[in-house]
């Protein structure tokens, strides 16, 4: 479990082919000294497990399904990637809970520069819309942020300088894909409407 509160910014030192995967291997000197193999680290807000860690880096493991589902498929070496450890139970939570697990990907579509600030707009599947809100949560990147305007089709959030400089967004632009996870919170309400369903269907029907 994660807060979307980036502690570091990282930077991919190395994509070891690994069929059907990858070794995803990152560089940031503090992160690797304080880390062990079989921790949990949020990659750009994706869930990853350590299982090497050497000097000032350390690897992870990822699979066909994680490249294709989050933007990890489209890092290169010397890309920079946001870095979050887990949660230790009695820490602070500055964001919000994030699992780490990745819901889909958006599309930045709009970029609002005014001096230090900025305001994102992002393209996102319409499933996805159903579990956002205006002033709900929403990870990007594995960043924790305050939705300001939630369409069917797209989102937007306003971004203070210190994320900007801190974290990977500061650099996106027009056409960028970020990794998205919605609040957990709307997950479970979302379910909770759909069994209602469930209830006025037959037995029959809920059978193959």
């Amino acid at each position: 479990m994660f807060s979307g509160i980036v502690e570091a910014l990282g930077d991919v030192a190395e994509i070891r082919s690994e069929p059907p995967g990858v070794w995803l291997i990152i560089r940031h000197e503090r992160i690797a000294g304080e880390t062990a193999v079989a921790d949990s680290i949020s990659v750009n807000g994706c869930c990853l497990t350590v299982v090497a860690v050497e000097g000032d880096t350390v690897a992870f493991q990822a699979g066909p399904e994680t490249l294709a589902r989050t933007n990890l498929g489209d890092l290169r070496p010397g890309s920079p990637v946001n870095l979050e450890r887990a949660l230790k139970v009695g820490d602070r939570l500055g964001g919000h809970f994030v699992s780490g697990h990745i819901d889909g990907t958006g599309t930045l579509v709009e970029r609002n520069d005014d001096g230090d600030w900025s305001t994102f707009w992002f393209a996102l599947p319409r499933e996805l819309s159903r579990q956002m809100a205006s002033k709900g949560s929403i990870a990007v990147d594995g960043v924790s942020l305050t939705i300001v305007e939630s369409l069917p089709d797209r989102f937007s959030v306003a971004l203070i300088p210190y994320t900007l400089d801190v974290t990977t967004l500061g650099p996106l632009k027009v056409g960028n894909r970020v990794n998205l996870e919605t609040d957990i919170l709307a997950k479970y309400v979302q379910r909770l409407d759909e069994a209602r369903l469930w209830d006025a269907q037959s037995p029959k029907s809920l059978n193959p």
